[in-house]
């Protein structure tokens, strides 16, 4: 088994590891780790299952389940992205996976189902770097304040479409707003991040509006100078999983009018602090 960086920040490809086989202790070792150290790592020509997909992804915790997405057949937790140039996705802004949530995801595993024949390429940003990027009195100031983070924010456009209140009704009940740590804290590597997102923080708790706005537009170009990124070119059956805790992602929609299908596991992480 071999990881192979992609970038200088973030980003790593893993080699010899064949994912419909059964996932032993030595290769979830590997995995693990190098999720820890390169933050989102990615696999090639993984024809695996989604009994597969589930199995991996539940070796690093509970899974989730998503209010606004489709789902396939008999895997309630495995989500289905596809994008047409009909019914393009609204998703296209620099995003942490759920942090509407009061304990947003680990982090989420992506696999590629149909890949169009060129672009719908992934990005992903180290929020790690970005932090320690930031001056002293920057980084110390950021420490001390808190964020809110709203579905209803987030998924702005969908509840504007015809009949959109209606069908994501029992989602906003599920999913007031919630209150994060502008920088937490990474529970394992103890790393910090930054850990705003131009989807779902809603406003700095405390902060006037002016304030607030001048503020998270600040971090969000902090975030994603191209030192702090890498970019992921996907083939079919490829695999991504990133930590959802200290990096953001954003897919490019530049390959209309063909379609792109991918499905996805979110796994359960913890309260950031």
């Amino acid at each position: 088994m071999q990881a192979q960086k992609i970038a200088g920040a973030l980003g790593a490809e893993l080699h010899g590891i064949d994912l419909t086989q059964p996932i032993t202790d030595e290769v979830f070792q590997f995995i693990h780790e190098n999720l820890l150290e390169h933050e989102v790592i990615f696999f090639h020509n993984q024809n695996i299952s989604p009994a597969q997909h589930k199995a991996l992804a539940e070796r690093f915790g509970i899974l989730q389940t998503h209010p606004a997405y489709p789902t396939v057949e008999g895997f309630p937790m495995l989500s289905i992205l596809e994008s047409t140039a009909e019914n393009p996705s609204k998703i296209e802004k620099w995003h942490h996976d759920m942090t509407f949530k009061p304990s947003p995801p680990l982090g989420s595993v992506l696999h590629a189902q149909q890949i169009p024949p060129y672009g719908g390429d992934t990005l992903f940003a180290s929020m790690s770097v970005a932090f320690e990027a930031l001056s002293d009195k920057m980084q110390q100031f950021l420490s001390g304040l808190t964020a809110i983070h709203d579905f209803a924010f987030g998924f702005k456009e969908s509840l504007a479409e015809p009949g959109g209140q209606e069908r994501l009704k029992q989602a906003l009940l599920d999913n007031p707003p919630v209150e994060h740590p502008v920088i937490r804290t990474h529970p394992v590597t103890g790393k910090k991040g930054i850990f705003v997102n131009c989807l779902f923080t809603k406003e700095i708790k405390g902060m006037k509006p002016a304030e607030s706005y001048a503020l998270l537009d600040f971090l969000y170009e902090h975030c994603i100078q191209p030192e702090f990124t890498c970019r992921f070119h996907w083939q079919q059956y490829s695999l991504a999983f990133w930590d959802n805790r200290i990096t953001q992602h954003k897919p490019v929609n530049d390959y209309f009018p063909h379609y792109r299908c991918m499905q996805r596991i979110t796994i359960e992480g913890d309260r950031p602090l």
